[in-house]
């Protein structure tokens, strides 16, 4: 916007460097040109204010397809005047001496043009595609010949224009039938995500399968290796009860040889002892045989009294001097000769 500055007969006119302004007074160009700054008399002057920086106009286009559905289209073009003298002679940008203001909306006509411009190559593109192809393709082809159909305008040249940019934001259908639409392709994505829940599913259960044949498996082997090792105890335990009987048959068989050798020659020292004890009581027969009776009826006496129990009291009367002194006095008969006895040698510790 041009910044003007009022003074007693006389304005001061002071432009951007995006905006071209062009001076005339009485039908003659005074100035013209970019970022101009300059004095003029109000009541002779005509100005005019063109911009030459890049403008974006927002479009909105509703067509129908070829299937008569009704299609939302959001573009937004961008343009710049490329000759600003031919676009002043073909659109109002006058500006208002006092005050700098367009004395019109230039802007708007240029948007309201652009606007019928895309209309036309956009309701042609979608009356020739059914609904879902044009959903379906998307943006791309439609911004191609939006842009190629704008390039190629005799009016935006005719008014000074020239198109730099075109995009189209969406192509968008009634949101009914949008969702309509959508319905494939969701039941599409559902039927994945549940073929890949049935999958992950199905390979739970088999590695939980292969998890239980596994502990099968090591059941299976625990269960073997605990039959070798109940077979190698029963081994050992045969083999210790071989050994064992095998020792204690040595040591009975040792004992008993220990033992007959033990009864063997206790039975030689009986044998010994006896024949000695035999000897020595035949010789001491042989010995009583040359004493007479009454030596014989002492030494009995004798022995008799070394073998009787202790006598406290001996009490004798005539009943038992008597016979015995009766005796002594009888003389003595002649002793007969007396056989040498032959000793009997018995079993170990025999008898005499």
């Amino acid at each position: 916007m041009a910044h003007i500055t009022k003074y007693p007969f006389l304005s001061h006119l002071r432009s951007d460097a995006t905006v071209h302004v062009q001076h005339w007074r009485n039908g003659h160009p005074r100035h013209a040109g970019r970022g101009l700054a300059f004095w003029f008399r109000p009541r002779a002057a005509a100005l005019a204010e063109v911009p030459l920086d890049d403008r974006e106009q927002t479009v909105l286009v509703h067509a129908r397809t070829v299937d008569f559905q009704d299609v939302t289209v959001q573009a937004t073009v961008t343009y710049r005047v490329t000759d600003p003298v031919l676009a002043a002679t073909r659109i109002d940008f006058d500006i208002a001496p006092e005050t700098g203001q367009w004395r019109s909306e230039p802007l708007e006509v240029l948007g309201g043009l652009l606007v019928e411009l895309v209309q036309q190559p956009v309701l042609e593109h979608l009356a020739a595609r059914a609904m879902a192809d044009a959903l379906a393709q998307g943006v791309g082809p439609l911004r191609d010949r939006v842009a190629a159909v704008l390039a190629d305008d005799p009016r935006l040249t005719e008014r000074g224009l020239a198109m730099t940019d075109v995009r189209v934001v969406a192509v968008r259908a009634d949101p009914e039938m949008e969702r309509a639409l959508q319905t494939g392709t969701r039941e599409q994505v559902q039927q994945e995500a549940d073929r890949a829940t049935y999958e992950r599913r199905a390979l739970a259960v088999e590695r939980e399968r292969a998890i239980g044949e596994n502990e099968l498996q090591s059941q299976i082997e625990l269960a073997r290796r605990e039959e070798e090792l109940v077979a190698q105890r029963g081994a050992n335990a045969r083999r210790q009860a071989t050994e064992k009987a095998a020792a204690d048959r040595i040591a009975t068989e040792s004992a008993a040889e220990q033992r007959r050798v033990s009864a063997a020659a206790s039975a030689d020292a009986t044998r010994l002892t006896g024949r000695a004890e035999g000897e020595a009581e035949a010789a001491r027969l042989a010995a009583y045989a040359d004493l007479d009776h009454t030596t014989l009826l002492g030494l009995s006496l004798r022995e008799l009294a070394a073998n009787l129990p202790e006598i406290s009291h001996l009490t004798v009367t005539p009943d038992l001097l008597t016979p015995l002194l009766a005796r002594l006095a009888e003389p003595a008969p002649t002793p007969a000769p007396v056989p040498t006895p032959t000793p009997a040698v018995g079993p170990a510790g025999g008898d005499r």
